[in-house]
This record gives structure tokens, sequence and C-alpha cells, in this order.
């Protein structure tokens, strides 16, 4: 079975109703994200940034996966896939998916402010007072800007084995998550799907401008004649 390697961004879930910040002027739901997306945020005013995941969290239980997840999970039948995904939502898992990596965390999910491999499943609101085992401060288990990005290192040795490479919603500006498209093995045939593609032209790579939706129809047509 061919190894199918997909990276999503923000614009895989955009069309399931979930917001992106990047779409306004960095502004997420009203707020700069360095106050609810970032350590020194998190240490200025926590009872902020942990109202705003409760949010996002609250937020995730009323949305539900679009066809294009539903057809990414559909193409396990005939590739290995496996998804590295920039989004912190589960609208991959819950469409069928079942080899999810999460770059940048999960919504689902919360950690201990002293140990960040203390890591639990949470899915109702997070609040000042909920303590780890060890009695320290729970917190969101998001990767926040200026952090480093634990699962990179196992996303690159994923994408040195893609047999091809699809992007989908993703501005492929955030690194070091951009970085990853250079690390599939040279000639790998690659899909790009965006509305609004930004990127260079190179051999092997077909840039499908549209939405994930429309493009993941016009994915699985492109696999079929030529793969």
């Amino acid at each position: 079975m061919k190894h199918l390697v997909v990276l999503t961004g923000a614009g895989m879930s955009a069309e399931s109703g979930i917001k992106t910040f990047r779409d306004a002027d960095g502004l997420w739901e009203g707020h700069d994200v360095m106050e609810v997306a970032s350590p020194q945020g998190f240490a200025a005013n926590p009872e902020l940034v942990l109202d705003f995941y409760n949010q996002r969290r609250r937020q995730l239980f009323e949305v539900q996966p679009n066809s294009a997840h539903t057809d990414l999970a559909h193409l396990e039948t005939d590739y290995k896939v496996t998804i590295i995904t920039q989004n912190v939502d589960d609208l991959h898992e819950r469409a069928g998916s079942s080899n999810v990596l999460h770059l940048h965390g999960e919504l689902l999910k919360v950690r201990s402010t002293q140990n960040e491999n203390d890591i639990q499943t949470w899915e109702h609101d997070l609040v000042l007072g909920d303590l780890c085992k060890n009695g320290y401060q729970l917190r969101p288990h998001i990767v926040w800007f200026g952090e480093a990005v634990p699962m990179i290192e196992k996303a690159v040795d994923i994408c040195e084995t893609a047999d091809i490479l699809v992007i989908i919603g993703t501005s492929m500006q955030v690194y070091p998550a951009a970085s990853l498209m250079h690390y599939v093995p040279e000639n790998t045939a690659t899909y790009f799907i965006d509305p609004k593609p930004a990127i260079e032209s190179k051999p092997n790579l077909t840039v499908i401008a549209k939405p994930a939706t429309e493009g993941l129809k016009d994915l699985q047509a492109f696999l079929k004649e030529n793969h």
C-alpha cells in the first residue's frame, strides 16, 4: 500500500464552522492571539486564557466533521494514510481517520503546568483550581506561540516515508509545520488544496484551488487516475 501523508490546517475545519484566527488580522474571536495563545498571556491573565479555550472546547461539541474529513478517512481503504494536522479539534478522528498526529496539541486534552508529559483527556470547562495529581494547575494541551513543537520530529520521520503528499487548507506560513513538505522524498507527487493557494510551483505539484470539501473530490479523481 502506498503511504499517503496529509498535512492539514485551519481550512480543513473551516467548513465545519470552526473559525480561523488568521483570517482576521491576527485577532482570534476578538482577542490578540498573544493574549490567549502564549505562555506570557497565560501568566498575565490565566482566567482569560482558560475561558477562551473553554469556549473553543464547547464550540467543538456543536460542530461535525465535514465531507472532506470523511473523504480522507475513506482513503484508508486504498492507502496507508497518516494525517499530520495543525488543528486542535478532533474532527479527523470523529470522521474515522485512524492515524492522526496533532502538531499543535488537542482541545480535548489538558496537561500539568509542572510536567508537560502529564496529559489527560478533558471534555468540560477547565478553571483555576483544577490541579494535576501533584497539585499543579492544569492548562490547555495546546502548543502556544513561543513554545517548542514536541511532535515535529515524529512528523518529519513520517514525511520522509511519503509516497504521496497532500496539503489541505494551510497557508504554509506557520513554522516549523510549514517546513514539513521539504522532508518528503524528491519527486514525491504533491497535491495542494486551498481556495487561495500560496505555494511555489515545482515538479510533481498539482494545485487544486478549491475549499477542502470540493478539493477532496478532485483529489480522489486524480489519485484514481495517476496512482
